[in-house]
């Protein structure tokens, strides 16, 4: 049975995916799945940035900096990602728009970019605390052994407290990057050509949501399970015999 015949007959079977037949509904789909990997990409190396720069904040020897930082956190932690996402879209990017307008500029802020911004800085407030919380966990004998040993304040953060922190959130650090994963659909709401962006067009044509929504499952399933399998990898590379193990 050829590949034609066999979606023939599943389309029969109320799962249509003719749209693959179709050159240009076929060549969107793949760009927004190709979209889709970007984002979720971009935002991992994004969020992993922000994470680390939110940490530092928090950690600051000056108040004031850790107290701005730790706002930022929980602004950033216990509002939808969504309502991030319009604000920073709809009314942000809207503001520069007609500054760079009124002189004669355009904006070169496309809307990619703001999704990849707000992912990275909510899951980067996810991660400052899963970081925190690994810091928190380095026992206070392993840094007083470091002092005497005459290693300096950077010494021992870059060579003791730095790798046993992020040995410890790393369980946390691969949760939020499969929540990352998930988040990334939210790109199709100020419409980035992301794989359920596409689906939507294809299935406004076509009325074939019920198949579309499993590729689209099938899709972010795949992605959180290659993420979820290198975090696990990660965690046995990492691992300090009779550290952190019971």
């Amino acid at each position: 049975m050829s590949v034609h015949e066999l979606i023939e007959r599943v389309a029969r079977a109320g799962f249509d995916y003719r749209f693959l037949f179709d050159h240009y509904d076929r060549t969107s789909y793949i760009e927004g799945m190709a979209m889709s990997a970007g984002i979720v990409a971009c935002t991992l190396a994004g969020s992993a940035l922000a994470g680390v720069v939110l940490l530092g904040g928090l950690r600051s020897r000056y108040a004031l900096v850790a107290g701005a930082t730790r706002g930022v956190i929980e602004l950033t932690r216990n509002t939808p990602a969504i309502v991030q996402l319009y604000c920073a879209f709809l009314v942000l990017n809207t503001l520069i728009t007609q500054q760079l307008q009124a002189h004669g500029a355009r904006n070169p802020l496309a809307p990619f970019f703001w999704v990849v911004l707000v992912l990275s800085v909510n899951k980067g407030a996810f991660h400052a605390e899963a970081l925190r919380a690994g810091f928190e966990a380095v026992p206070r004998e392993t840094l007083d052994g470091a002092q005497s040993l005459g290693f300096s304040r950077s010494a021992r953060f870059w060579s003791i407290e730095l790798p046993l922190a992020f040995r410890t959130a790393l369980p946390a650090l691969t949760n939020n990057a499969v929540e990352l994963v998930k988040a990334s659909a939210i790109a199709s709401a100020i419409a980035v050509g992301d794989i359920t962006y596409q689906s939507i067009m294809i299935w406004t044509q076509r009325d074939n949501v019920l198949a579309l929504m499993l590729l689209i499952l099938a899709f972010f399933y795949a992605l959180t399970a290659l993420v979820t399998v290198a975090g696990r990898w990660i965690e046995r590379r990492l691992a300090v015999p009779g550290y952190g193990q019971h």
